[in-house]
């Protein structure tokens, strides 16, 4: 390096352009020196001094590899060629061009690096090989890396990789994957994907026109390839190779085996899809949609890159006209760690979305998170035993059972249930909720709770209800005392947030515990001084913490806040003890970092060149205040160094990752531990342990 003090990260700050997809050593390998007082490099194949522009520095950094890492020689490479359209040379030009070992002025691979933006990049690259009939076409900004085999001028579908300069197209096609191949190469995290991102373009590449339902057959897909990832760790039979990917097989046969995948599914994971229910998109669309799946790894440890990309394929129609949307994890996080469920407690969400509470009640009491991996026998009891979820949304229980029924490992209980009108429940639910009604001595009330489904007895209820619209159906209100006016008449509307504090209590047991997302308003409008009153009588509140105005973005501005409350119960035999008390302290907390802008973009904390880091297992890192994100970080390094005992190389590179986070990690005060503090030193029933 020379005396200039331009850097890499000074020249792509602020840039679309980023290094996520290349190595240390490529990026080590990029030598810069300052002439007429700009920073400019040599290039790799002809030693042309060129400007060091963000566009140069990945176009130098992928000439790197090409020449390093694939073994192309610099003969068979062209740097800026003039792109020929028909019988007339353009004065566009293409960025780097590899030409065909036997044919010299044929164009073999065609590299796109000036557009930065996807959707323009490729377009653009798409029109250059066309032009020049070339087979592969290859799109970077740094960020993300695009890889296509152009299969008619219409068609391109994404591959894994390029072939080398010593192997064929066909090779790099027919290639084997496992499932630690698969882990490794992830491009979820090599290139900070998510899979919305990658649903949105294939959005616009395909799903848009292809005359079927998005978000049915994405998910058709994502259960298939989850499946498929299942499959590789679990059936010997495999030999852990990954089959949801394009190998080199002719449309109608690739469609074939995603297909059969699907039913194969279908037969381990039962109950969500009906009988015959086969995949609707035709071949062509379906192997350009494969061809973008393959790359990425779905089973990770906490299911947010799964729950993000349906929450935006659900919210736009089905859930957004009535006020509810998937609750961001790092809220749901916090909720189960300050209410600590236990092994022999059961847990429901009366208004579940994609199950985001009761999945994460799991992984609290699993002591880790989910994986490709069969659960042991205790972990699989608990999923499919004490964990429940209700919600009126087709859509949305059906991602809610698929979810359930991976962690169950085929065994679930979602409902699609009206929470609030129990005289609707079918008879699946009906037989699934039926031996957790609450039992009374007095004979009628008895005999009408088993007769009208009003009162349980739930441990815990966690909840994120729908805060719009009022409740106007007489039938319905008569059900509910909130509905009673002080004076016995009846109110001709309810908010439907405020009858779901009325149901979920009825929900709980004696002395069960319950935290629910509610706008602000209802904590300090001096209309619903009613509802806090009847709050209050019923439960001892435990504590209200504020939630960012972000925090719904970029569904709802809503102020929110998240109640807890613990059911007062005098009687052991009951539940939990949570004497009744006239005066005791209430823990409030206002989250200052929400993990969100005001766009509804999710916040990653990032190291000093402004890239997002990464946990242990390979996710971008929330920056949040709601709970202790170097707590995680210790328990992911603690489970990873069981799993990999006795392999002193794995042990010392998670450490090293582990040491190189700390730093980044910021040290606010967190809402969860503050709790549990509070919690332990008022000896609180669910925290007597410490």
């Amino acid at each position: 390096m020379s005396e200039t003090t331009y850097t890499i990260a000074d020249i792509l700050k602020n840039t679309e352009y980023a290094l996520d997809v290349f190595t240390p050593q490529e990026i080590a390998a990029l030598e810069m020196f300052e002439k007429k007082k700009w920073p400019y490099l040599k290039d790799f194949v002809d030693g042309t001094e060129r400007r060091a522009t963000p566009e140069e520095i990945v176009r130098q950094l992928f000439l790197y590899r090409l020449l390093h890492v694939y073994q192309y020689p610099p003969e068979r490479i062209a740097v800026e060629r003039a792109v020929q359209f028909g019988s007339t040379v353009s004065k566009m030009r293409a960025d780097i061009v590899i030409f065909d070992e036997d044919d010299p002025d044929a164009a073999y691979i065609i590299v796109e690096v000036k557009q930065p933006k996807r959707e323009g990049g490729i377009e653009q690259l798409k029109s250059y090989c066309n032009a020049e009939g070339a087979p592969i076409a290859v799109w970077t900004n740094g960020g993300s890396l695009e890889i296509m085999h152009r299969e008619d001028p219409n068609l391109y579908r994404r591959i894994s990789d390029l072939p080398t300069a010593h192997q064929t197209l066909a090779e790099v096609l027919n290639e084997q994957v496992t499932i630690e191949q698969l882990t490794q190469e992830n491009r979820l995290v090599r290139e900070r994907l998510t899979l919305k991102n990658i649903i949105l373009y294939l959005e616009n590449l395909v799903l848009a026109n292809a005359g079927v339902d998005a978000f049915d057959e994405v998910f058709k897909l994502i259960y298939a390839k989850l499946y498929d990832e299942w499959a590789a760790e679990n059936d010997p039979r495999r030999k852990r190779l990954v089959h949801f990917r394009a190998a080199g097989e002719t449309h109608s046969q690739l469609y074939d085996k995603i297909n059969e995948l699907l039913q194969e599914a279908k037969g381990r994971w039962p109950g969500v899809f009906m009988r015959g229910e086969k995949i609707d998109l035709i071949p062509s669309h379906l192997a350009v949609c494969v061809s973008y799946l393959q790359d990425i790894k779905l089973f990770n440890s906490n299911l947010q890159v799964i729950d993000e990309a349906f929450e935006y394929l659900v919210t736009q129609v089905a859930k957004g006209a009535k006020g509810q949307f998937f609750t961001v994890r790092h809220v749901i996080d916090m909720a189960v760690k300050m209410l600590n469920p236990k092994w022999g407690e059961y847990a429901i969400d009366t208004a579940a979305g994609s199950c985001g509470f009761t999945v994460h009640s799991i992984f609290h009491v699993w002591g880790g998170e989910l994986t490709a991996r069969r659960p042991d026998e205790w972990q699989r009891n608990y999923a499919a035993e004490k964990v429940y979820a209700l919600d009126f949304d087709a859509r949305s229980v059906k991602i809610a059972q698929a979810i359930n029924l991976i962690a169950g490992d085929g065994r679930s209980h979602v409902y699609r249930v009206n929470t609030l009108d129990p005289r609707t429940w079918d008879e699946a639910a009906r037989v699934g909720l039926g031996p957790h009604l609450r039992r009374f001595e007095d004979r009628a009330q008895d005999d009408w709770n088993q007769k009208n489904y009003r009162y349980f007895t739930f441990d815990l209820v966690f909840t994120n209800p729908p805060f719009a619209g009022d409740i106007k159906d007489t039938r319905l209100l008569h059900q509910y005392e909130l509905a009673r006016r002080d004076d016995g008449k009846w109110q001709p509307k309810m908010g439907r947030d405020l009858l779901f504090v009325e149901r979920n209590l009825e929900f709980l047991k004696p002395g069960g515990r319950m935290a629910i997302v509610l706008p602000q308003g209802r904590f300090n409008n001096i209309s619903d001084e009613r509802i806090r009153r009847f709050i209050a009588e019923r439960c001892r509140i435990l504590a209200v913490v504020g939630l960012d105005v972000n925090t719904f973005k970029p569904h709802t501005g809503t102020k929110t806040s998240v109640l807890f409350v613990q059911k007062w119960n005098d009687d052991p035999e009951a539940g939990p003890l949570c004497p009744r008390v006239e005066d005791y302290p209430i823990f409030f907390a206002v989250s200052q970092h929400p993990g969100k802008n005001s766009s509804g973009e999710y916040s990653y904390l990032k190291d000093e060149d402004g890239q997002p880091l990464l946990d242990l297992y390979g996710h971008q890192i929330v920056d949040h205040d709601l709970y202790d994100i170097k707590a995680v970080l210790d328990n992911q390094l603690e489970r990873l160094v069981e799993r990999d005992a006795g392999d002193a190389v794995r042990y010392a590179g998670h450490r090293a990752r582990y040491e190189a986070l700390l730093p980044h990690v910021p040290d606010y005060p967190t809402v969860a531990e503050a709790f549990i503090e509070f919690a332990v030193a008022e000896g609180l029933s669910f925290w007597r342990e410490g």
